[in-house]
């Protein structure tokens, strides 16, 4: 099975984290965060940043590919470090890093934008690659799926 998406899911966390920019620039809600309390939206990002990171050497270490547009490619399953709390790690991180970005920004109309992100990341992105993976890797994948939520809840 080949996965159907084209967008890779970084340039959804980009258009949200822009989406996000116009919204505290044209719409700010409740400007409740301002310097130099905002920048600890910057310490969010770093830590969010080093989990994506980490989760990336996972795969590198498994010799499979981390590429999410080609899922098929999976020569292993990787269960360990980040992914024994999410299947998709990756993901979280990218919806910190946007978190951090909201509270950087100091309003809270951008974080508005959350929740569209989880929708689009699991509708284009993780239920598609939950059928490859599901398909390539079997009763195993069924187990952590089980075993392991998708996001943090």
């Amino acid at each position: 099975m080949m996965l159907q998406t084209r967008i890779p899911p970084p340039i959804y966390a980009l258009v949200a984290g822009f989406g996000m920019w116009l919204l505290d620039a044209y719409l700010p809600l409740w400007v409740g965060l301002s310097s130099p309390w905002n920048r600890l939206g910057l310490v969010v990002i770093l830590i969010a940043g080093l989990a994506d990171l980490w989760s990336l050497g996972l795969f590198f270490r498994a010799r499979t590919t981390p590429n999410p547009m080609q899922p098929q490619r999976s020569s292993s399953l990787v269960t360990e470090g980040l992914y024994r709390y999410t299947r998709n790690p990756m993901y979280v991180g990218m919806l910190l890093m946007l978190f951090g970005w909201g509270i950087y920004l100091g309003s809270l109309s951008p974080l508005l934008v959350l929740p569209l992100f989880v929708w689009v990341i699991n509708h284009q992105q993780i239920f598609p690659e939950e059928a490859v993976l599901s398909e390539k890797f079997g009763d195993r994948y069924q187990r952590y799926r089980q075993s392991v939520p998708r996001w943090l809840w």
